[in-house]
């Protein structure tokens, strides 16, 4: 048996519809495996791409002017959390 991977989605009906092609041999039964991602609960942690790059601008900005803060402080100021 030879296994080709491809993506789907599932309609309202339960009815599969791929999102390409699969080039085979026309007429002929196969035997499908789905598996359905688990849904997981957006966290804190799922912070957008565009807003770490935005952190990380500003936060590179700051460093080449100047605006920094010395390590030691850092380090007290992470006691008190």
């Amino acid at each position: 048996m030879k296994a080709i991977k491809v993506t789907a989605s599932i309609d309202e009906h339960g009815q599969l519809t791929l999102d390409c092609p699969i080039i085979t041999l026309k007429n002929s039964r196969v035997e499908v495996i789905v598996l359905i991602p688990e849904e997981v609960e957006a966290s804190e942690d799922d912070t957008p791409d565009e807003v770490i790059l935005e952190d990380f601008r500003t936060a590179w900005h700051e460093a080449r002017t100047g605006q920094t803060i010395k390590i030691d402080q850092v380090w007290e100021d992470l006691k008190d959390v």
